[in-house]
């Protein structure tokens, strides 16, 4: 939904009428009613629902007479992603910027605006209340104050948020379910981890929220050559044992899902044509195989053929006959 087939007079109702349908209804004042633009889009996972929004500088209020006439009891973590946003709740101020988020409540009264001139972009994830199993009187105190996501399970959520726009709409209905529960445990664990509440999550939450730090951690770490087992439990304060039985259900120890990660990795970008001229063990090296008989076994036993046979089996790009005797 875009204010670009809108005609300018109409836009102000119709993006009030958007944030009404697609949050809840509010009070908007546009400050440049001329130049004012704005795009909506919405990914319904199930119960819990996506929407992003980028709009012109505007102030929004919710009042408690909307809230009395239409509330859909929704949390709603705003993620940042482009510009600044001034939000205020329970009497807590803040002001957000990219990489930060915001916890606000459609069941109480607050009031939203552009601090400084621009556009601005927002994910907001839309969770009904009932679902969130942390302490009401936490999250209450919570509302309207700044998270950071910029690292640990703050930046996992946002990474997963953006992979699930780039590709949630290719998802069949019955694939949905996994991606609402996955996009709740990790709002659960990052407002667990702000309000120092994780001993109140469910145990399966617990356990599911770990497992996507670790894959993270193993994801980020892939290129170093002491990316073991044992470094990956004590980069999260656990022990072996506990790191093995979380991996018992994935039919892969993880030492298996480190080589699988990396040979994925190689595989990418032997296929890239951009790394045609670098050679075989290079791109090994750099994700984790110094050796190059080693990588080459490796390679052949998940891909059923050597790296380097693998890449000479892909169409050369142009130009690439004077460097192909070398990427070899």
């Amino acid at each position: 939904m875009s204010t670009d087939a809108v005609a300018v007079r109409e836009r102000t109702d119709w993006y009030q009428n958007v944030v009404a349908q697609t949050i809840a209804p509010h009070i908007l004042k546009i400050t440049n009613p001329a130049s004012f633009r704005a795009s909506a889009e919405v990914l319904r996972l199930g119960r819990i629902e996506l929407s992003q929004h980028v709009q012109s500088d505007l102030l929004s209020w919710r009042t408690p007479r909307l809230i009395q006439r239409s509330d859909p009891e929704n949390y709603l973590l705003g993620l940042i992603t482009r510009g600044r946003k001034a939000i205020s709740q329970r009497r807590n101020v803040s002001v957000i910027g990219a990489g930060d988020a915001v916890l606000f409540d459609t069941s109480h009264p607050y009031t939203a605006g552009s601090p400084i001139p621009g556009d601005v972009g927002v994910t907001l994830v839309h969770i009904p209340r009932t679902m969130i199993a942390l302490p009401q009187d936490r999250l209450d105190a919570s509302l309207g104050r700044r998270f950071t996501t910029r690292h640990g399970i703050g930046a996992v959520l946002r990474r997963f948020l953006v992979s699930v726009y780039a590709h949630g709409t290719e998802c069949a209905p019955p694939e949905l379910p996994v991606l609402e529960r996955t996009t709740l445990e990790l709002v659960s664990g990052l407002l667990a981890q702000q309000l120092d509440a994780w001993q109140h999550l469910p145990a399966e939450t617990r356990r599911q929220v770990l497992l996507r730090h670790i894959d993270a951690f193993i994801d980020h770490h892939l290129s170093d050559l002491g990316l073991t087992p044992q470094a990956v439990a004590a980069g999260h304060n656990v022990s072996l044992r506990t790191l093995y039985s979380l991996f018992e259900g994935r039919g892969e120890t993880v030492a298996a899902a480190i080589r699988r990660r990396r040979l994925e990795r190689c595989h990418a970008d032997l296929a890239d044509p951009a790394n045609f001229r670098q050679p075989v063990h290079e791109i090994g090296a750099r994700w984790g195989f110094p050796n190059a008989s080693s990588f080459s076994r490796a390679f052949r036993h998940a891909y059923g053929i050597s790296p380097s046979s693998y890449r000479q089996s892909l169409p050369a790009p142009p130009d690439s006959n004077a460097a192909q005797s070398t990427a070899r």
